[in-house]
């Protein structure tokens, strides 16, 4: 990644719930933002809130076996890719969905599980940086 800001959004992708997160590659923190329901409101996002880059989770089995990847995260990874014309980087979700549930916090406070396991990905892709 070269050294201009980047607004960076996280996604952990599921087929029921999307979890989104944001962040930047100059502070390097990550927040929950919100959850949405499909490849549209993925893509609003991304033009509303002027995303240079996507950080995707990718869902592989605890054994690391990267071929469980579903068909349905494949079409949903394709049509992203086509539709939001920006660079996407896969990385490894394993277990953030549990570590988004064991964050303090009550249901009240806390932001969804699908948001918050978001800012995990995301978060662990800053850091990397």
């Amino acid at each position: 990644m070269d050294d201009d800001y980047k607004k960076i959004l996280g996604i952990d992708w599921g087929e029921a719930r999307i979890g989104l997160a944001l962040g930047d590659s100059e502070t390097k923190i990550s927040s929950p933002f919100k959850v949405v329901d499909n490849l549209f409101e993925v893509l609003e996002v991304i033009k509303e809130e002027e995303i240079d880059k996507i950080v995707l989770g990718k869902p592989v089995k605890m054994s690391g076996d990267k071929i469980y990847l579903t068909p349905a995260f494949l079409k949903f990874k394709k049509r992203l890719e086509e539709k939001a014309n920006i660079d996407i980087e896969l990385l490894d979700e394993r277990l953030s969905s549990k570590a988004a549930d064991a964050l303090p916090g009550d249901k009240k406070n806390k932001a969804s599980r699908d948001a918050l396991a978001a800012m995990l990905i995301l978060q662990d892709y800053l850091d990397r940086l």
